[in-house]
């Protein structure tokens, strides 16, 4: 597979994970998200699986990084640390945050850029 190939398939498996994270909370309200354990894990699960693509194309592809700074790499990698190394200590508040009001916008901008890449760069 090439690398422009991998690229394509990262990118599309963050879409996913990311589309997953806002779709589990669709007509969901935020009460009733902090009261669900299964919600809570599901959620942070999908953020973190859309967020460790973002951690690969940091540490594999720093071009393809560096050529597209409207994405938020840093902070999505940020994201993943703390999902991942601090299980017990997720900050629900933040979770649902990120699913609600920030997600939208990757896949927005996700979509944009697979539409992109699969018309020839």
């Amino acid at each position: 597979m090439s690398s422009s190939d991998k690229i394509a398939s990262l990118l599309v498996r963050m879409r996913e994970a990311a589309a997953d994270a806002h779709r589990l909370i669709d007509g969901v309200d935020k009460s009733d998200f902090m009261g669900s354990m299964m919600l809570n894990r599901s959620v942070g699960m999908s953020l973190l699986m859309a967020s460790e693509v973002a951690a690969q194309l940091l540490k594999s592809n720093p071009d393809f990084v560096a050529d597209h700074p409207e994405f938020p790499w840093q902070a999505m990698r940020g994201m993943r640390n703390r999902i991942a190394h601090n299980y017990f200590d997720i900050d629900l508040e933040v979770v649902w945050d990120t699913a609600r009001n920030d997600v939208p916008d990757l896949v927005s901008m996700l979509d944009a850029i697979i539409q992109w890449r699969t018309q020839g760069e």
